[in-house]
């Protein structure tokens, strides 16, 4: 993979502040247009890669549940402000709320975008039914999960994205255990949650964010919103305008809030 596009990056200087997460097998390319809206609207921000993954899929082999959460406790820890909305997409929205259930006087505010509470695809739904002693079989008989494209409608967009060409089909059960612990999190998350699903997603169910969002009963508030446009990587595709937009404002009012200023 391109390490140019790949790479993790830091934008903005604030004032506010956002750490920002990409999925599984994605890289810091997937939200970079995020960050960077985000950044020339008034936060840092700082845009994780997740151990593992945007390399090789050989890296994919040492990294898992533990490691990834790890970078996410790490970078929430890096931020000199003491209040950071968590923005994730896909697995990484899910890592923003367990943040966000760890570190209630940390974390601002959530953003989840096509959480991946439940996929669409037969196979791994069927994995993720059966397990362990499906998955277990299921790697001796195809160790290796081989990609060439990402579910993207825009299709200047899905031509530019690294793609990481395999991953090692242990690392299902690293995901799965994010998604337990996101799971279970989210009746414990406090901090105001916008959640967001595209209407052409190929890889999530818009359905169990819906779930996700009805076990938010601690959240200060909870948005859920759909685009009419794009599929799963939100922030590239045709609704990343709107999403900035939406994101943005979240943010801005979930800061004002926090700091007891009236709102406008």
């Amino acid at each position: 993979m391109d390490p140019t596009l790949t790479a993790p990056f830091e934008l903005g200087v604030g004032p506010g502040a956002c750490l920002l997460l990409h999925g599984f097998t994605g890289t810091p390319w997937d939200v970079r247009p995020l960050g960077e809206a985000l950044a020339a609207g008034g936060f840092r921000v700082r845009g994780l890669r997740l151990p593992g993954h945007g390399t090789t899929p050989q890296a994919m082999l040492d990294a898992g549940a533990e490691d990834w959460l790890a970078a996410c406790e790490e970078g929430l820890a890096g931020f000199r402000e003491p209040r950071v909305a968590v923005v994730g997409l896909s697995m990484g929205a899910l890592l923003a709320l367990v943040l966000g259930a760890r570190h209630p006087d940390r974390v601002q505010a959530v953003v989840g975008m096509a959480p991946a509470v439940r996929f669409k695809d037969r196979l791994t739904r069927g994995l993720r039914l059966a397990r362990p002693v499906s998955l277990a079989l299921a790697e001796r008989l195809r160790p290796w999960v081989h990609k060439s494209t990402t579910d993207l409608l825009d299709p200047v967009a899905r031509a530019a994205a690294p793609v990481l060409a395999a991953w090692p089909l242990r690392r299902l059960r690293d995901l799965w255990t994010i998604q337990d612990l996101a799971w279970a999190a989210a009746p414990k998350v406090r901090a105001p949650v916008l959640l967001a699903v595209a209407r052409h997603d190929q890889v999530v169910d818009a359905g169990g964010t819906q779930e996700l969002a009805r076990r938010l009963k601690r959240a200060a508030s909870v948005r859920f919103i759909e685009l009419d446009r794009g599929a799963h990587i939100m922030p590239r595709d045709e609704g990343r305008l709107v999403l900035q937009q939406e994101v943005l404002a979240f943010l801005r009012r979930a800061r004002t809030l926090d700091s007891g200023a009236p709102t406008v």
